[in-house]
């Protein structure tokens, strides 16, 4: 029974890299800038990055060092930047990988950063299960997992939160 298993993980892990190998993009970028628009016509989302790929086999996108910026009219641009992120579909669901920064554009000293987070754009919420890091001139906060809620600016920290906060001085 274990030498099945065993041999069964192993064909397994075998088809994956397989797959993977023959998967292969109908069309890709290098070096671009890419506007998407809402209903009404507006920019809602402005994506730079290095390379983009397509792939129809799965309907996924992936992009190395993606940059975006989330634009609400009246309301503050977030930044979003990756080493690596990925999507299927119309990119509702986003999950970024590596070294994920977000920040405001009107506010770029408060700095969220984190190595995974998923990010819906229907709902402007993050999420991660990693650890969490947040700075900002007065201090520093750290935790493991959060949930955050951008369009509200209400982040909710899941465990372990520890920071320190230095009052700024009186003028």
């Amino acid at each position: 029974m274990t030498i099945w298993l065993l041999s069964d993980e192993d064909s397994q892990q075998k088809s994956k890299q397989k797959s993977e190998l023959n998967k292969a993009s109908d069309y890709a970028m290098t070096d671009f800038t890419m506007t998407v628009m809402d209903q009404e016509g507006n920019p809602s989302r402005i994506i730079i990055g290095k390379e983009m790929a397509h792939y129809p086999e799965d309907d996924s996108t992936e992009v190395t060092l993606p940059s975006v910026q989330f634009i609400e009219p009246g309301k503050e641009t977030w930044l979003i930047s990756s080493d690596k992120g990925t999507t299927q579909g119309k990119g509702d669901d986003i999950l970024l990988v590596g070294n994920v920064i977000i920040t405001q554009k009107e506010n770029p000293d408060i700095e969220l950063r984190t190595e995974k987070l998923n990010l819906d754009t229907l709902h402007n919420t993050a999420y991660t299960d990693l650890a969490v890091s947040i700075k900002s001139p007065h201090g520093s906060t750290d935790s493991i997992g959060l949930h955050a809620a951008l369009e509200d600016k209400m982040i909710n920290l899941h465990s372990r939160v520890k920071g320190h906060f230095d009052a700024p001085p009186i003028q």
